[in-house]
């Protein structure tokens, strides 16, 4: 019934570290970094994989395992078989990581802050509760796939969560006001954080790629401009609105009429500012920074 694991291989920017992408999720939030076969005492996947000669540095999140090789050989002489590998051992059922709960509670604190969208409340935590963004219109989407944002849909007034590297945020309807409720929904989070339930099980579907909620890059290879503006956004754009809890990606580029179309998400998404952000922030540094090659910046849901 269980669907078989599949691998697929993601170059980096740094040619020593490859990234083997997962289709089902392999630990509950959080990430492990192993540097030798002592460090990886809980693993016994990346204890496995450091038997490989070449293998000198282990990364392990929720849906990847990237692994940083010293320079004995090139990753093209070897990573299928590091693929097949890593399928064999996780469709044998092979422990990932023994995520066994420590015996005193993990210290974990969840803050709330408003954005410059009224109807979101970013709630930052000190725990790292996943590596690949996900975003959920309504309770059916998100039963499919997250547990913690599922439980935040049974508050009445929620209209939609979006789950990113260590915050969640949450969009309300109008029949409350955030100081009548937040301090609510920051203590439920921070009591099912410090429970240790599962925070996602698995990534949203990818059957319906016209969804609004699909925003994950495309898989192919971003190549010449495109590439270039997806590296500006991720340097420059996405940490100033994860500040504010929000997201954007990159979806596509229009080389003939020289338009970008990017996705908000989270407290970017519906947000009155958006707009301007895109047109005065977005728009402006990527015609700076990449002088005659952009005319336009359009969101395509928002």
């Amino acid at each position: 019934m269980t669907q078989d694991i599949k691998i697929t291989i993601q170059e980096t920017t740094n040619n020593t570290i490859i990234k083997f992408n997962t289709n089902q999720i392999l630990i509950n939030g959080g990430s492990y970094e192993y540097n030798n076969i002592d460090d990886a005492k809980n693993s016994p996947l990346a204890q496995q994989l450091f038997y490989l000669p070449f293998v000198k540095k282990i990364f392990i999140t929720a849906n990847f395992i990237a692994i940083q090789r010293y320079d004995i050989l090139e990753w093209i002489d070897v990573q299928e078989e590091v693929k097949e590998q890593i399928e064999a051992y996780l469709n044998d059922k092979g422990v990932v990581v023994n995520e066994a709960p420590t015996s005193k509670k993990e210290a974990i604190e969840v803050y709330a802050e408003v954005t410059p969208n009224p109807s979101v409340m970013k709630f930052g935590s000190n725990k790292s509760l996943t590596q690949t963004d996900v975003e959920y219109k309504n309770i059916d989407e998100a039963s499919k796939s997250s547990p913690l944002a599922q439980a935040i849909f049974n508050f009445p007034f929620v209209k939609e969560v979006f789950i990113s590297d260590n915050y969640i945020s949450v969009t309300k309807y109008d029949m409350v006001e955030w100081n009548e409720v937040f301090t609510e929904v920051r203590t439920f989070i921070r009591e099912y954080l410090v429970s240790g339930k599962t925070i996602i099980k698995e990534l949203p579907s990818e059957e319906k790629p016209s969804s609004e909620n699909k925003v994950e890059v495309p898989e192919v290879k971003l190549e010449g401009i495109s590439a270039q503006i997806s590296d500006i956004l991720d340097e420059y754009i996405k940490p100033a609105v994860a500040s504010d809890g929000g997201n954007i990606a990159f979806r596509s580029y229009d080389e003939e009429n020289k338009v970008v179309r990017v996705v908000l998400q989270g407290a970017c998404s519906g947000c009155p500012s958006s707009t301007a952000t895109l047109k005065n922030g977005i728009e402006s540094l990527l015609k700076e920074m990449l002088p005659n090659q952009i005319n336009e910046v359009v969101a395509i849901n928002g």
